[in-house]
């Protein structure tokens, strides 16, 4: 996923995850009109503020390019790609805010729906507009944001027209304290989105130093498939998110607590499971990304079972988040999504790598979890006298 949309899908997580956990409050609350009004008001944000990256994008495309690194004949086939993209990002933003508030409407089969048609749409496309009319990078893009506009018109067709449910389109208000809370609280999240990148940035800057062009495509099965695991823990958390934000609105301790119990436990038992698999198919796992380099897939397998005991944490450290972000405790949930992404990885990537060589690159990985399990644990104790979850 080019930088821009990585960004664009980053902000439009901060609106979705922010709004949604101070919307749920509301609900729980019994304020079901200012709910819908704070609804109605982040999806008419959410539009403009797309609408000025996609003007920005196509005003700026060139300097944009140039400072992602395209020269030459890659300069046009970036902003081949881009155009279509800039023009989309409407579209695809909208989808990331919607697709969150299924969730909290009661409809997450609806919303997974959208997902999948919206994906398998793009596939589709794929082939047609590059294989069949060879239209290039374009048609990839252009695939892209069809798939991203059946997602969003599904959800906006459903909040215009379903009136039967609590949540629903109305005429907005404007409400300023909402807005900065729900951007602030959802930010965690962002930086979440956006550290992504800077840890793949990272790791191929030392992998390259390390181990060539062969170490940065082992980083990469690396990556790939802690990211494939991990979307297991954020769609949970992201999932039962909602019942937090809605019992601590309705102020329901008992459903509080028991929720977090049955999290607790579910993502124990995720953890073990992710870990285990990890160990027993590194091999097929790895072969998915690098089945013809047999040194690459070498470097791939060992890289993944150094790390493999992040999956015993990392779970718990995405839930925290989550959970602190729908009891609408943004600053909580930034120190830990900032000091997991960042500091505890950073750190251990200075040193380790130097002592270890590519070891140390997959076990700073395996810190980064490690050390944010603490501070998850230190918050889990220190705020369970303020939101009597537990």
């Amino acid at each position: 996923m080019p930088p821009v949309l990585v960004f664009t899908m980053a902000v439009g997580q901060m609106i979705a995850i922010g709004g949604s956990a101070l919307i749920g409050k509301r609900l729980g609350e019994g304020r079901k009109q200012q709910a819908r009004e704070n609804f109605s008001l982040f999806m008419v944000l959410c539009i403009a503020i797309s609408a000025a990256f996609c003007v920005a994008g196509l005003v700026f495309r060139e300097p944009i390019i140039y400072a992602l690194g395209a020269r030459g004949s890659l300069y046009d086939l970036c902003e081949d790609y881009l155009i279509p993209l800039f023009l989309l990002m409407p579209v695809a933003m909208g989808g990331v805010v919607l697709s969150v508030m299924f969730i909290l409407s009661g409809k997450p089969h609806l919303g997974l729906f959208a997902t999948i048609a919206g994906g398998l749409i793009n596939i589709v496309l794929d082939y047609v507009l590059m294989g069949i009319l060879d239209m290039g990078v374009a048609g990839a893009a252009y695939a892209s944001g069809i798939g991203y506009t059946f997602q969003t018109a599904v959800g906006l067709i459903y909040f215009m027209f379903n009136r039967r449910g609590d949540l629903y389109f109305v005429r907005p208000r404007w409400e300023g304290r909402a807005v900065v809370k729900a951007f602030a609280n959802g930010s965690s999240e962002m930086v979440t989105s956006l550290a992504v990148t800077v840890k793949m940035i990272a790791l191929n800057i030392i992998l390259m130093d390390l181990a060539g062009s062969d170490g940065v495509a082992a980083g990469a099965i690396v990556v790939n498939i802690q990211m494939l695991l991990s979307a297991v823990y954020m769609g949970y958390s992201e999932g039962i998110a909602p019942l937090f934000s809605y019992n601590y609105g309705a102020g329901d301790v008992g459903n509080l607590q028991k929720i977090y119990r049955i999290a607790l436990k579910t993502m124990g038992i995720l953890s073990v499971i992710t870990f285990a698999m990890l160990l027993i198919l590194a091999v097929p796992l790895a072969s998915l990304f690098a089945a013809e380099n047999a040194d690459v897939l070498d470097l791939g397998v060992r890289g993944v079972y150094v790390f493999s005991v992040s999956m015993l944490f990392m779970g718990y450290n995405i839930f925290a988040s989550a959970m602190f972000t729908a009891l609408n405790d943004g600053k909580t949930s930034a120190i830990l999504s900032l000091l997991r992404t960042t500091l505890f990885l950073l750190i251990p990537l200075s040193v380790l790598p130097w002592l270890f060589s590519t070891d140390g690159v997959w076990a700073s990985l395996a810190m980064e979890e490690t050390l944010a399990i603490v501070l998850t644990v230190h918050y889990f104790k220190k705020k369970k006298t303020v939101f009597h979850y537990a």
